[in-house]
């Protein structure tokens, strides 16, 4: 089942493991009253879940709690993966999801830094020989250039648009095993994820966000158009 997961500035939103975690139950449905959720029946029949009012205004993320979980431990030292799978009611995921969608309308891709996959976390996880250089250079490159393009789908009226929600398939994510994509560690993979948004008419569009990994029990993307 897709889930759809919605926030206060603007509505927002895992891969087979060694021993898999048992697969999780249908997500349970909580019905938001908002100015956008006659929105609803554009998604393919999503649950919903993180109820909140829509609004187009740039509200600051939460002081108490970041876009960014904690990443190290005292010592400096990347705190462990673990194999939870991610939430879509995490606070820290509704303001990176906020973001992401926010540097899409003003076309800044710094903006959504926190919402991809952290350095510290893909040094953990790949198996490359420069993963530094292969994340700045080939994934945040690619990052940067999908947002731009993403930017350019929402046209003149960007500034107005809405942001729904971000459906996340929760039942096709995999815990994806060491060695399987070229990784040291398991994390969860969702595929084919949909970015969806009501433009100034309340027409209802989608943008693809191609793939989300998982760190630590968190979403973050890390292809928004295909792989390359």
């Amino acid at each position: 089942m897709k889930a759809l997961a919605l926030l206060p500035f603007a509505l927002v939103a895992a891969c087979d493991k060694p021993t898999p975690p048992a697969p999780s139950p249908a997500p349970t449905t909580a019905v938001a009253s908002t100015a956008a959720s006659s929105s609803a029946t554009a998604a393919p029949s999503p649950s919903v879940s993180v109820s909140a009012s829509a609004s187009t205004s740039a509200s600051a993320p939460s002081a108490a709690i970041g876009p960014v979980p904690v990443l190290i431990d005292a010592a400096g030292k990347p705190l462990p993966q673990t194999e939870e799978k991610p939430s879509l009611r995490s606070l820290s995921w509704e303001q990176r999801v906020k973001l992401l969608f926010r540097a899409i309308q003003v076309d800044d891709p710094k903006i959504a830094a926190p919402a991809f996959f952290p350095l510290i976390a893909y040094r953990e996880v790949k198996n490359v020989a420069n993963a530094e250089a292969d994340w700045n250079n080939r994934l945040m490159k690619a990052y940067a250039r999908d947002i731009h393009k993403a930017h350019e789908q929402l046209g003149k009226g960007a500034m107005d648009a809405q942001l729904v929600g971000l459906e996340v398939p929760e039942d096709k994510a995999q815990w994806m095993k060491p060695g399987s994509e070229g990784n040291k560690l398991g994390y969860f993979r969702v595929l084919k994820n949909k970015l969806r948004y009501l433009d100034a008419a309340g027409n209802p569009h989608a943008i693809d966000i191609t793939s989300l990994i998982s760190w630590r029990g968190e979403w973050y993307v890390v292809h928004v158009t295909g792989f390359k």
